[in-house]
């Protein structure tokens, strides 16, 4: 989730600085930037989540790369129809890592955190 937070940072900053163009309609690069951005925070808030290993972290994850998919399809679709060749191989190179990382979340089982001081405590009295 890290590594796909990371690209989109890169692609939005691209986009909303005005070095990346579409060839026609709908591609709109500001758009596009601000819709990275938003798909970039949501994965960080999941990586963080996840990496953070509570009790939430894999409804998190899934829902984040749950938004994240469905963003780059989003995405790839106006793309596919107005944009350059460099982002349609961004959007369908990426889009197979997030399905598989949703997957991956998905089969994962929920793990067991170590018990806190206070619960093993009163499991003793």
């Amino acid at each position: 989730m890290a590594f796909v937070a990371a690209t989109l940072a890169v692609a939005s900053a691209a986009h909303l600085s005005g070095h990346v163009h579409g060839r026609s309609a709908p591609y709109d690069a500001d758009h596009a930037g601000i819709a990275e951005a938003i798909i970039c925070a949501v994965l960080v808030y999941g990586a963080a989540t996840v990496r953070g290993a509570s009790a939430r972290a894999r409804p998190v994850g899934l829902v984040a790369t749950g938004f994240a998919i469905i963003g780059f399809v989003v995405g790839l679709n106006f793309t596919a129809r107005g944009g350059h060749l460099p982002d349609v191989a961004y959007h369908v190179t990426l889009l197979p890592v997030l399905v598989a990382l949703f997957v991956t979340l998905l089969r994962a089982r929920p793990t067991n955190h170590p018990a806190s001081a206070e619960s093993v405590a009163e499991k003793l009295h």
